[in-house]
């Protein structure tokens, strides 16, 4: 299986990298995901928030079939509860859980992100934002969060996405 990462910069040796000014879905780790568009789209926001003027996707093989067998993985099928709490205590720095090598799951992309950000903010829900992204098309996110899951990641080419 391919995974997809964009960023401002070809990533040939993926890191963990922690950004302490803010806190993302599944906590601190190396972002991908299967779908390539999205990868692209995100290139586009990373290189707004850096001021970088370029735009790299990375393509990556992912052995899954190894990496479900032996890494300790958490993986949401849908938008749910444990999904939605998950998020809230990762993007506020108060999850004290278990620690995953892998999460894999959905994502807030910008077109759901008012949704999600509505119920961080405590103006609608969890119910209310579960149904409401229920009926959006939500992309995935692999989250890698240890060295030892990044071990199933092979490098295998970059590419400029087009404007």
């Amino acid at each position: 299986m391919n995974l997809y990462h964009g960023s401002t910069a070809e990533v040939k040796n993926p890191q963990i990298i922690v950004h302490k000014n803010r806190g993302l879905d599944f906590g601190y780790g190396f972002y991908t995901t299967t779908n390539k568009t999205q990868a692209i789209n995100f290139t586009k926001n990373v290189m707004e928030r850096t001021g970088i003027a370029t735009r790299k996707v990375s393509v990556y093989e992912f052995e899954q079939d190894k990496a479900m067998q032996e890494l300790d993985v958490l993986q949401f099928q849908e938008p749910n509860l444990e999904w939605l709490e998950f998020i809230k205590q990762n993007r506020f720095s108060t999850y004290k859980g278990k620690i995953y090598d892998l999460v894999i799951g959905p994502v807030a992309n910008d077109d759901i992100f008012p949704t999600l950000q509505a119920y961080l903010e405590g103006i609608v829900p969890a119910e209310a934002t579960i149904a409401s992204l229920k009926v959006k098309t939500l992309y995935n996110q692999y989250c890698f969060l240890t060295e030892r899951a990044l071990t199933f990641l092979k490098f295998l080419n970059s590419f400029e996405p087009e404007d």
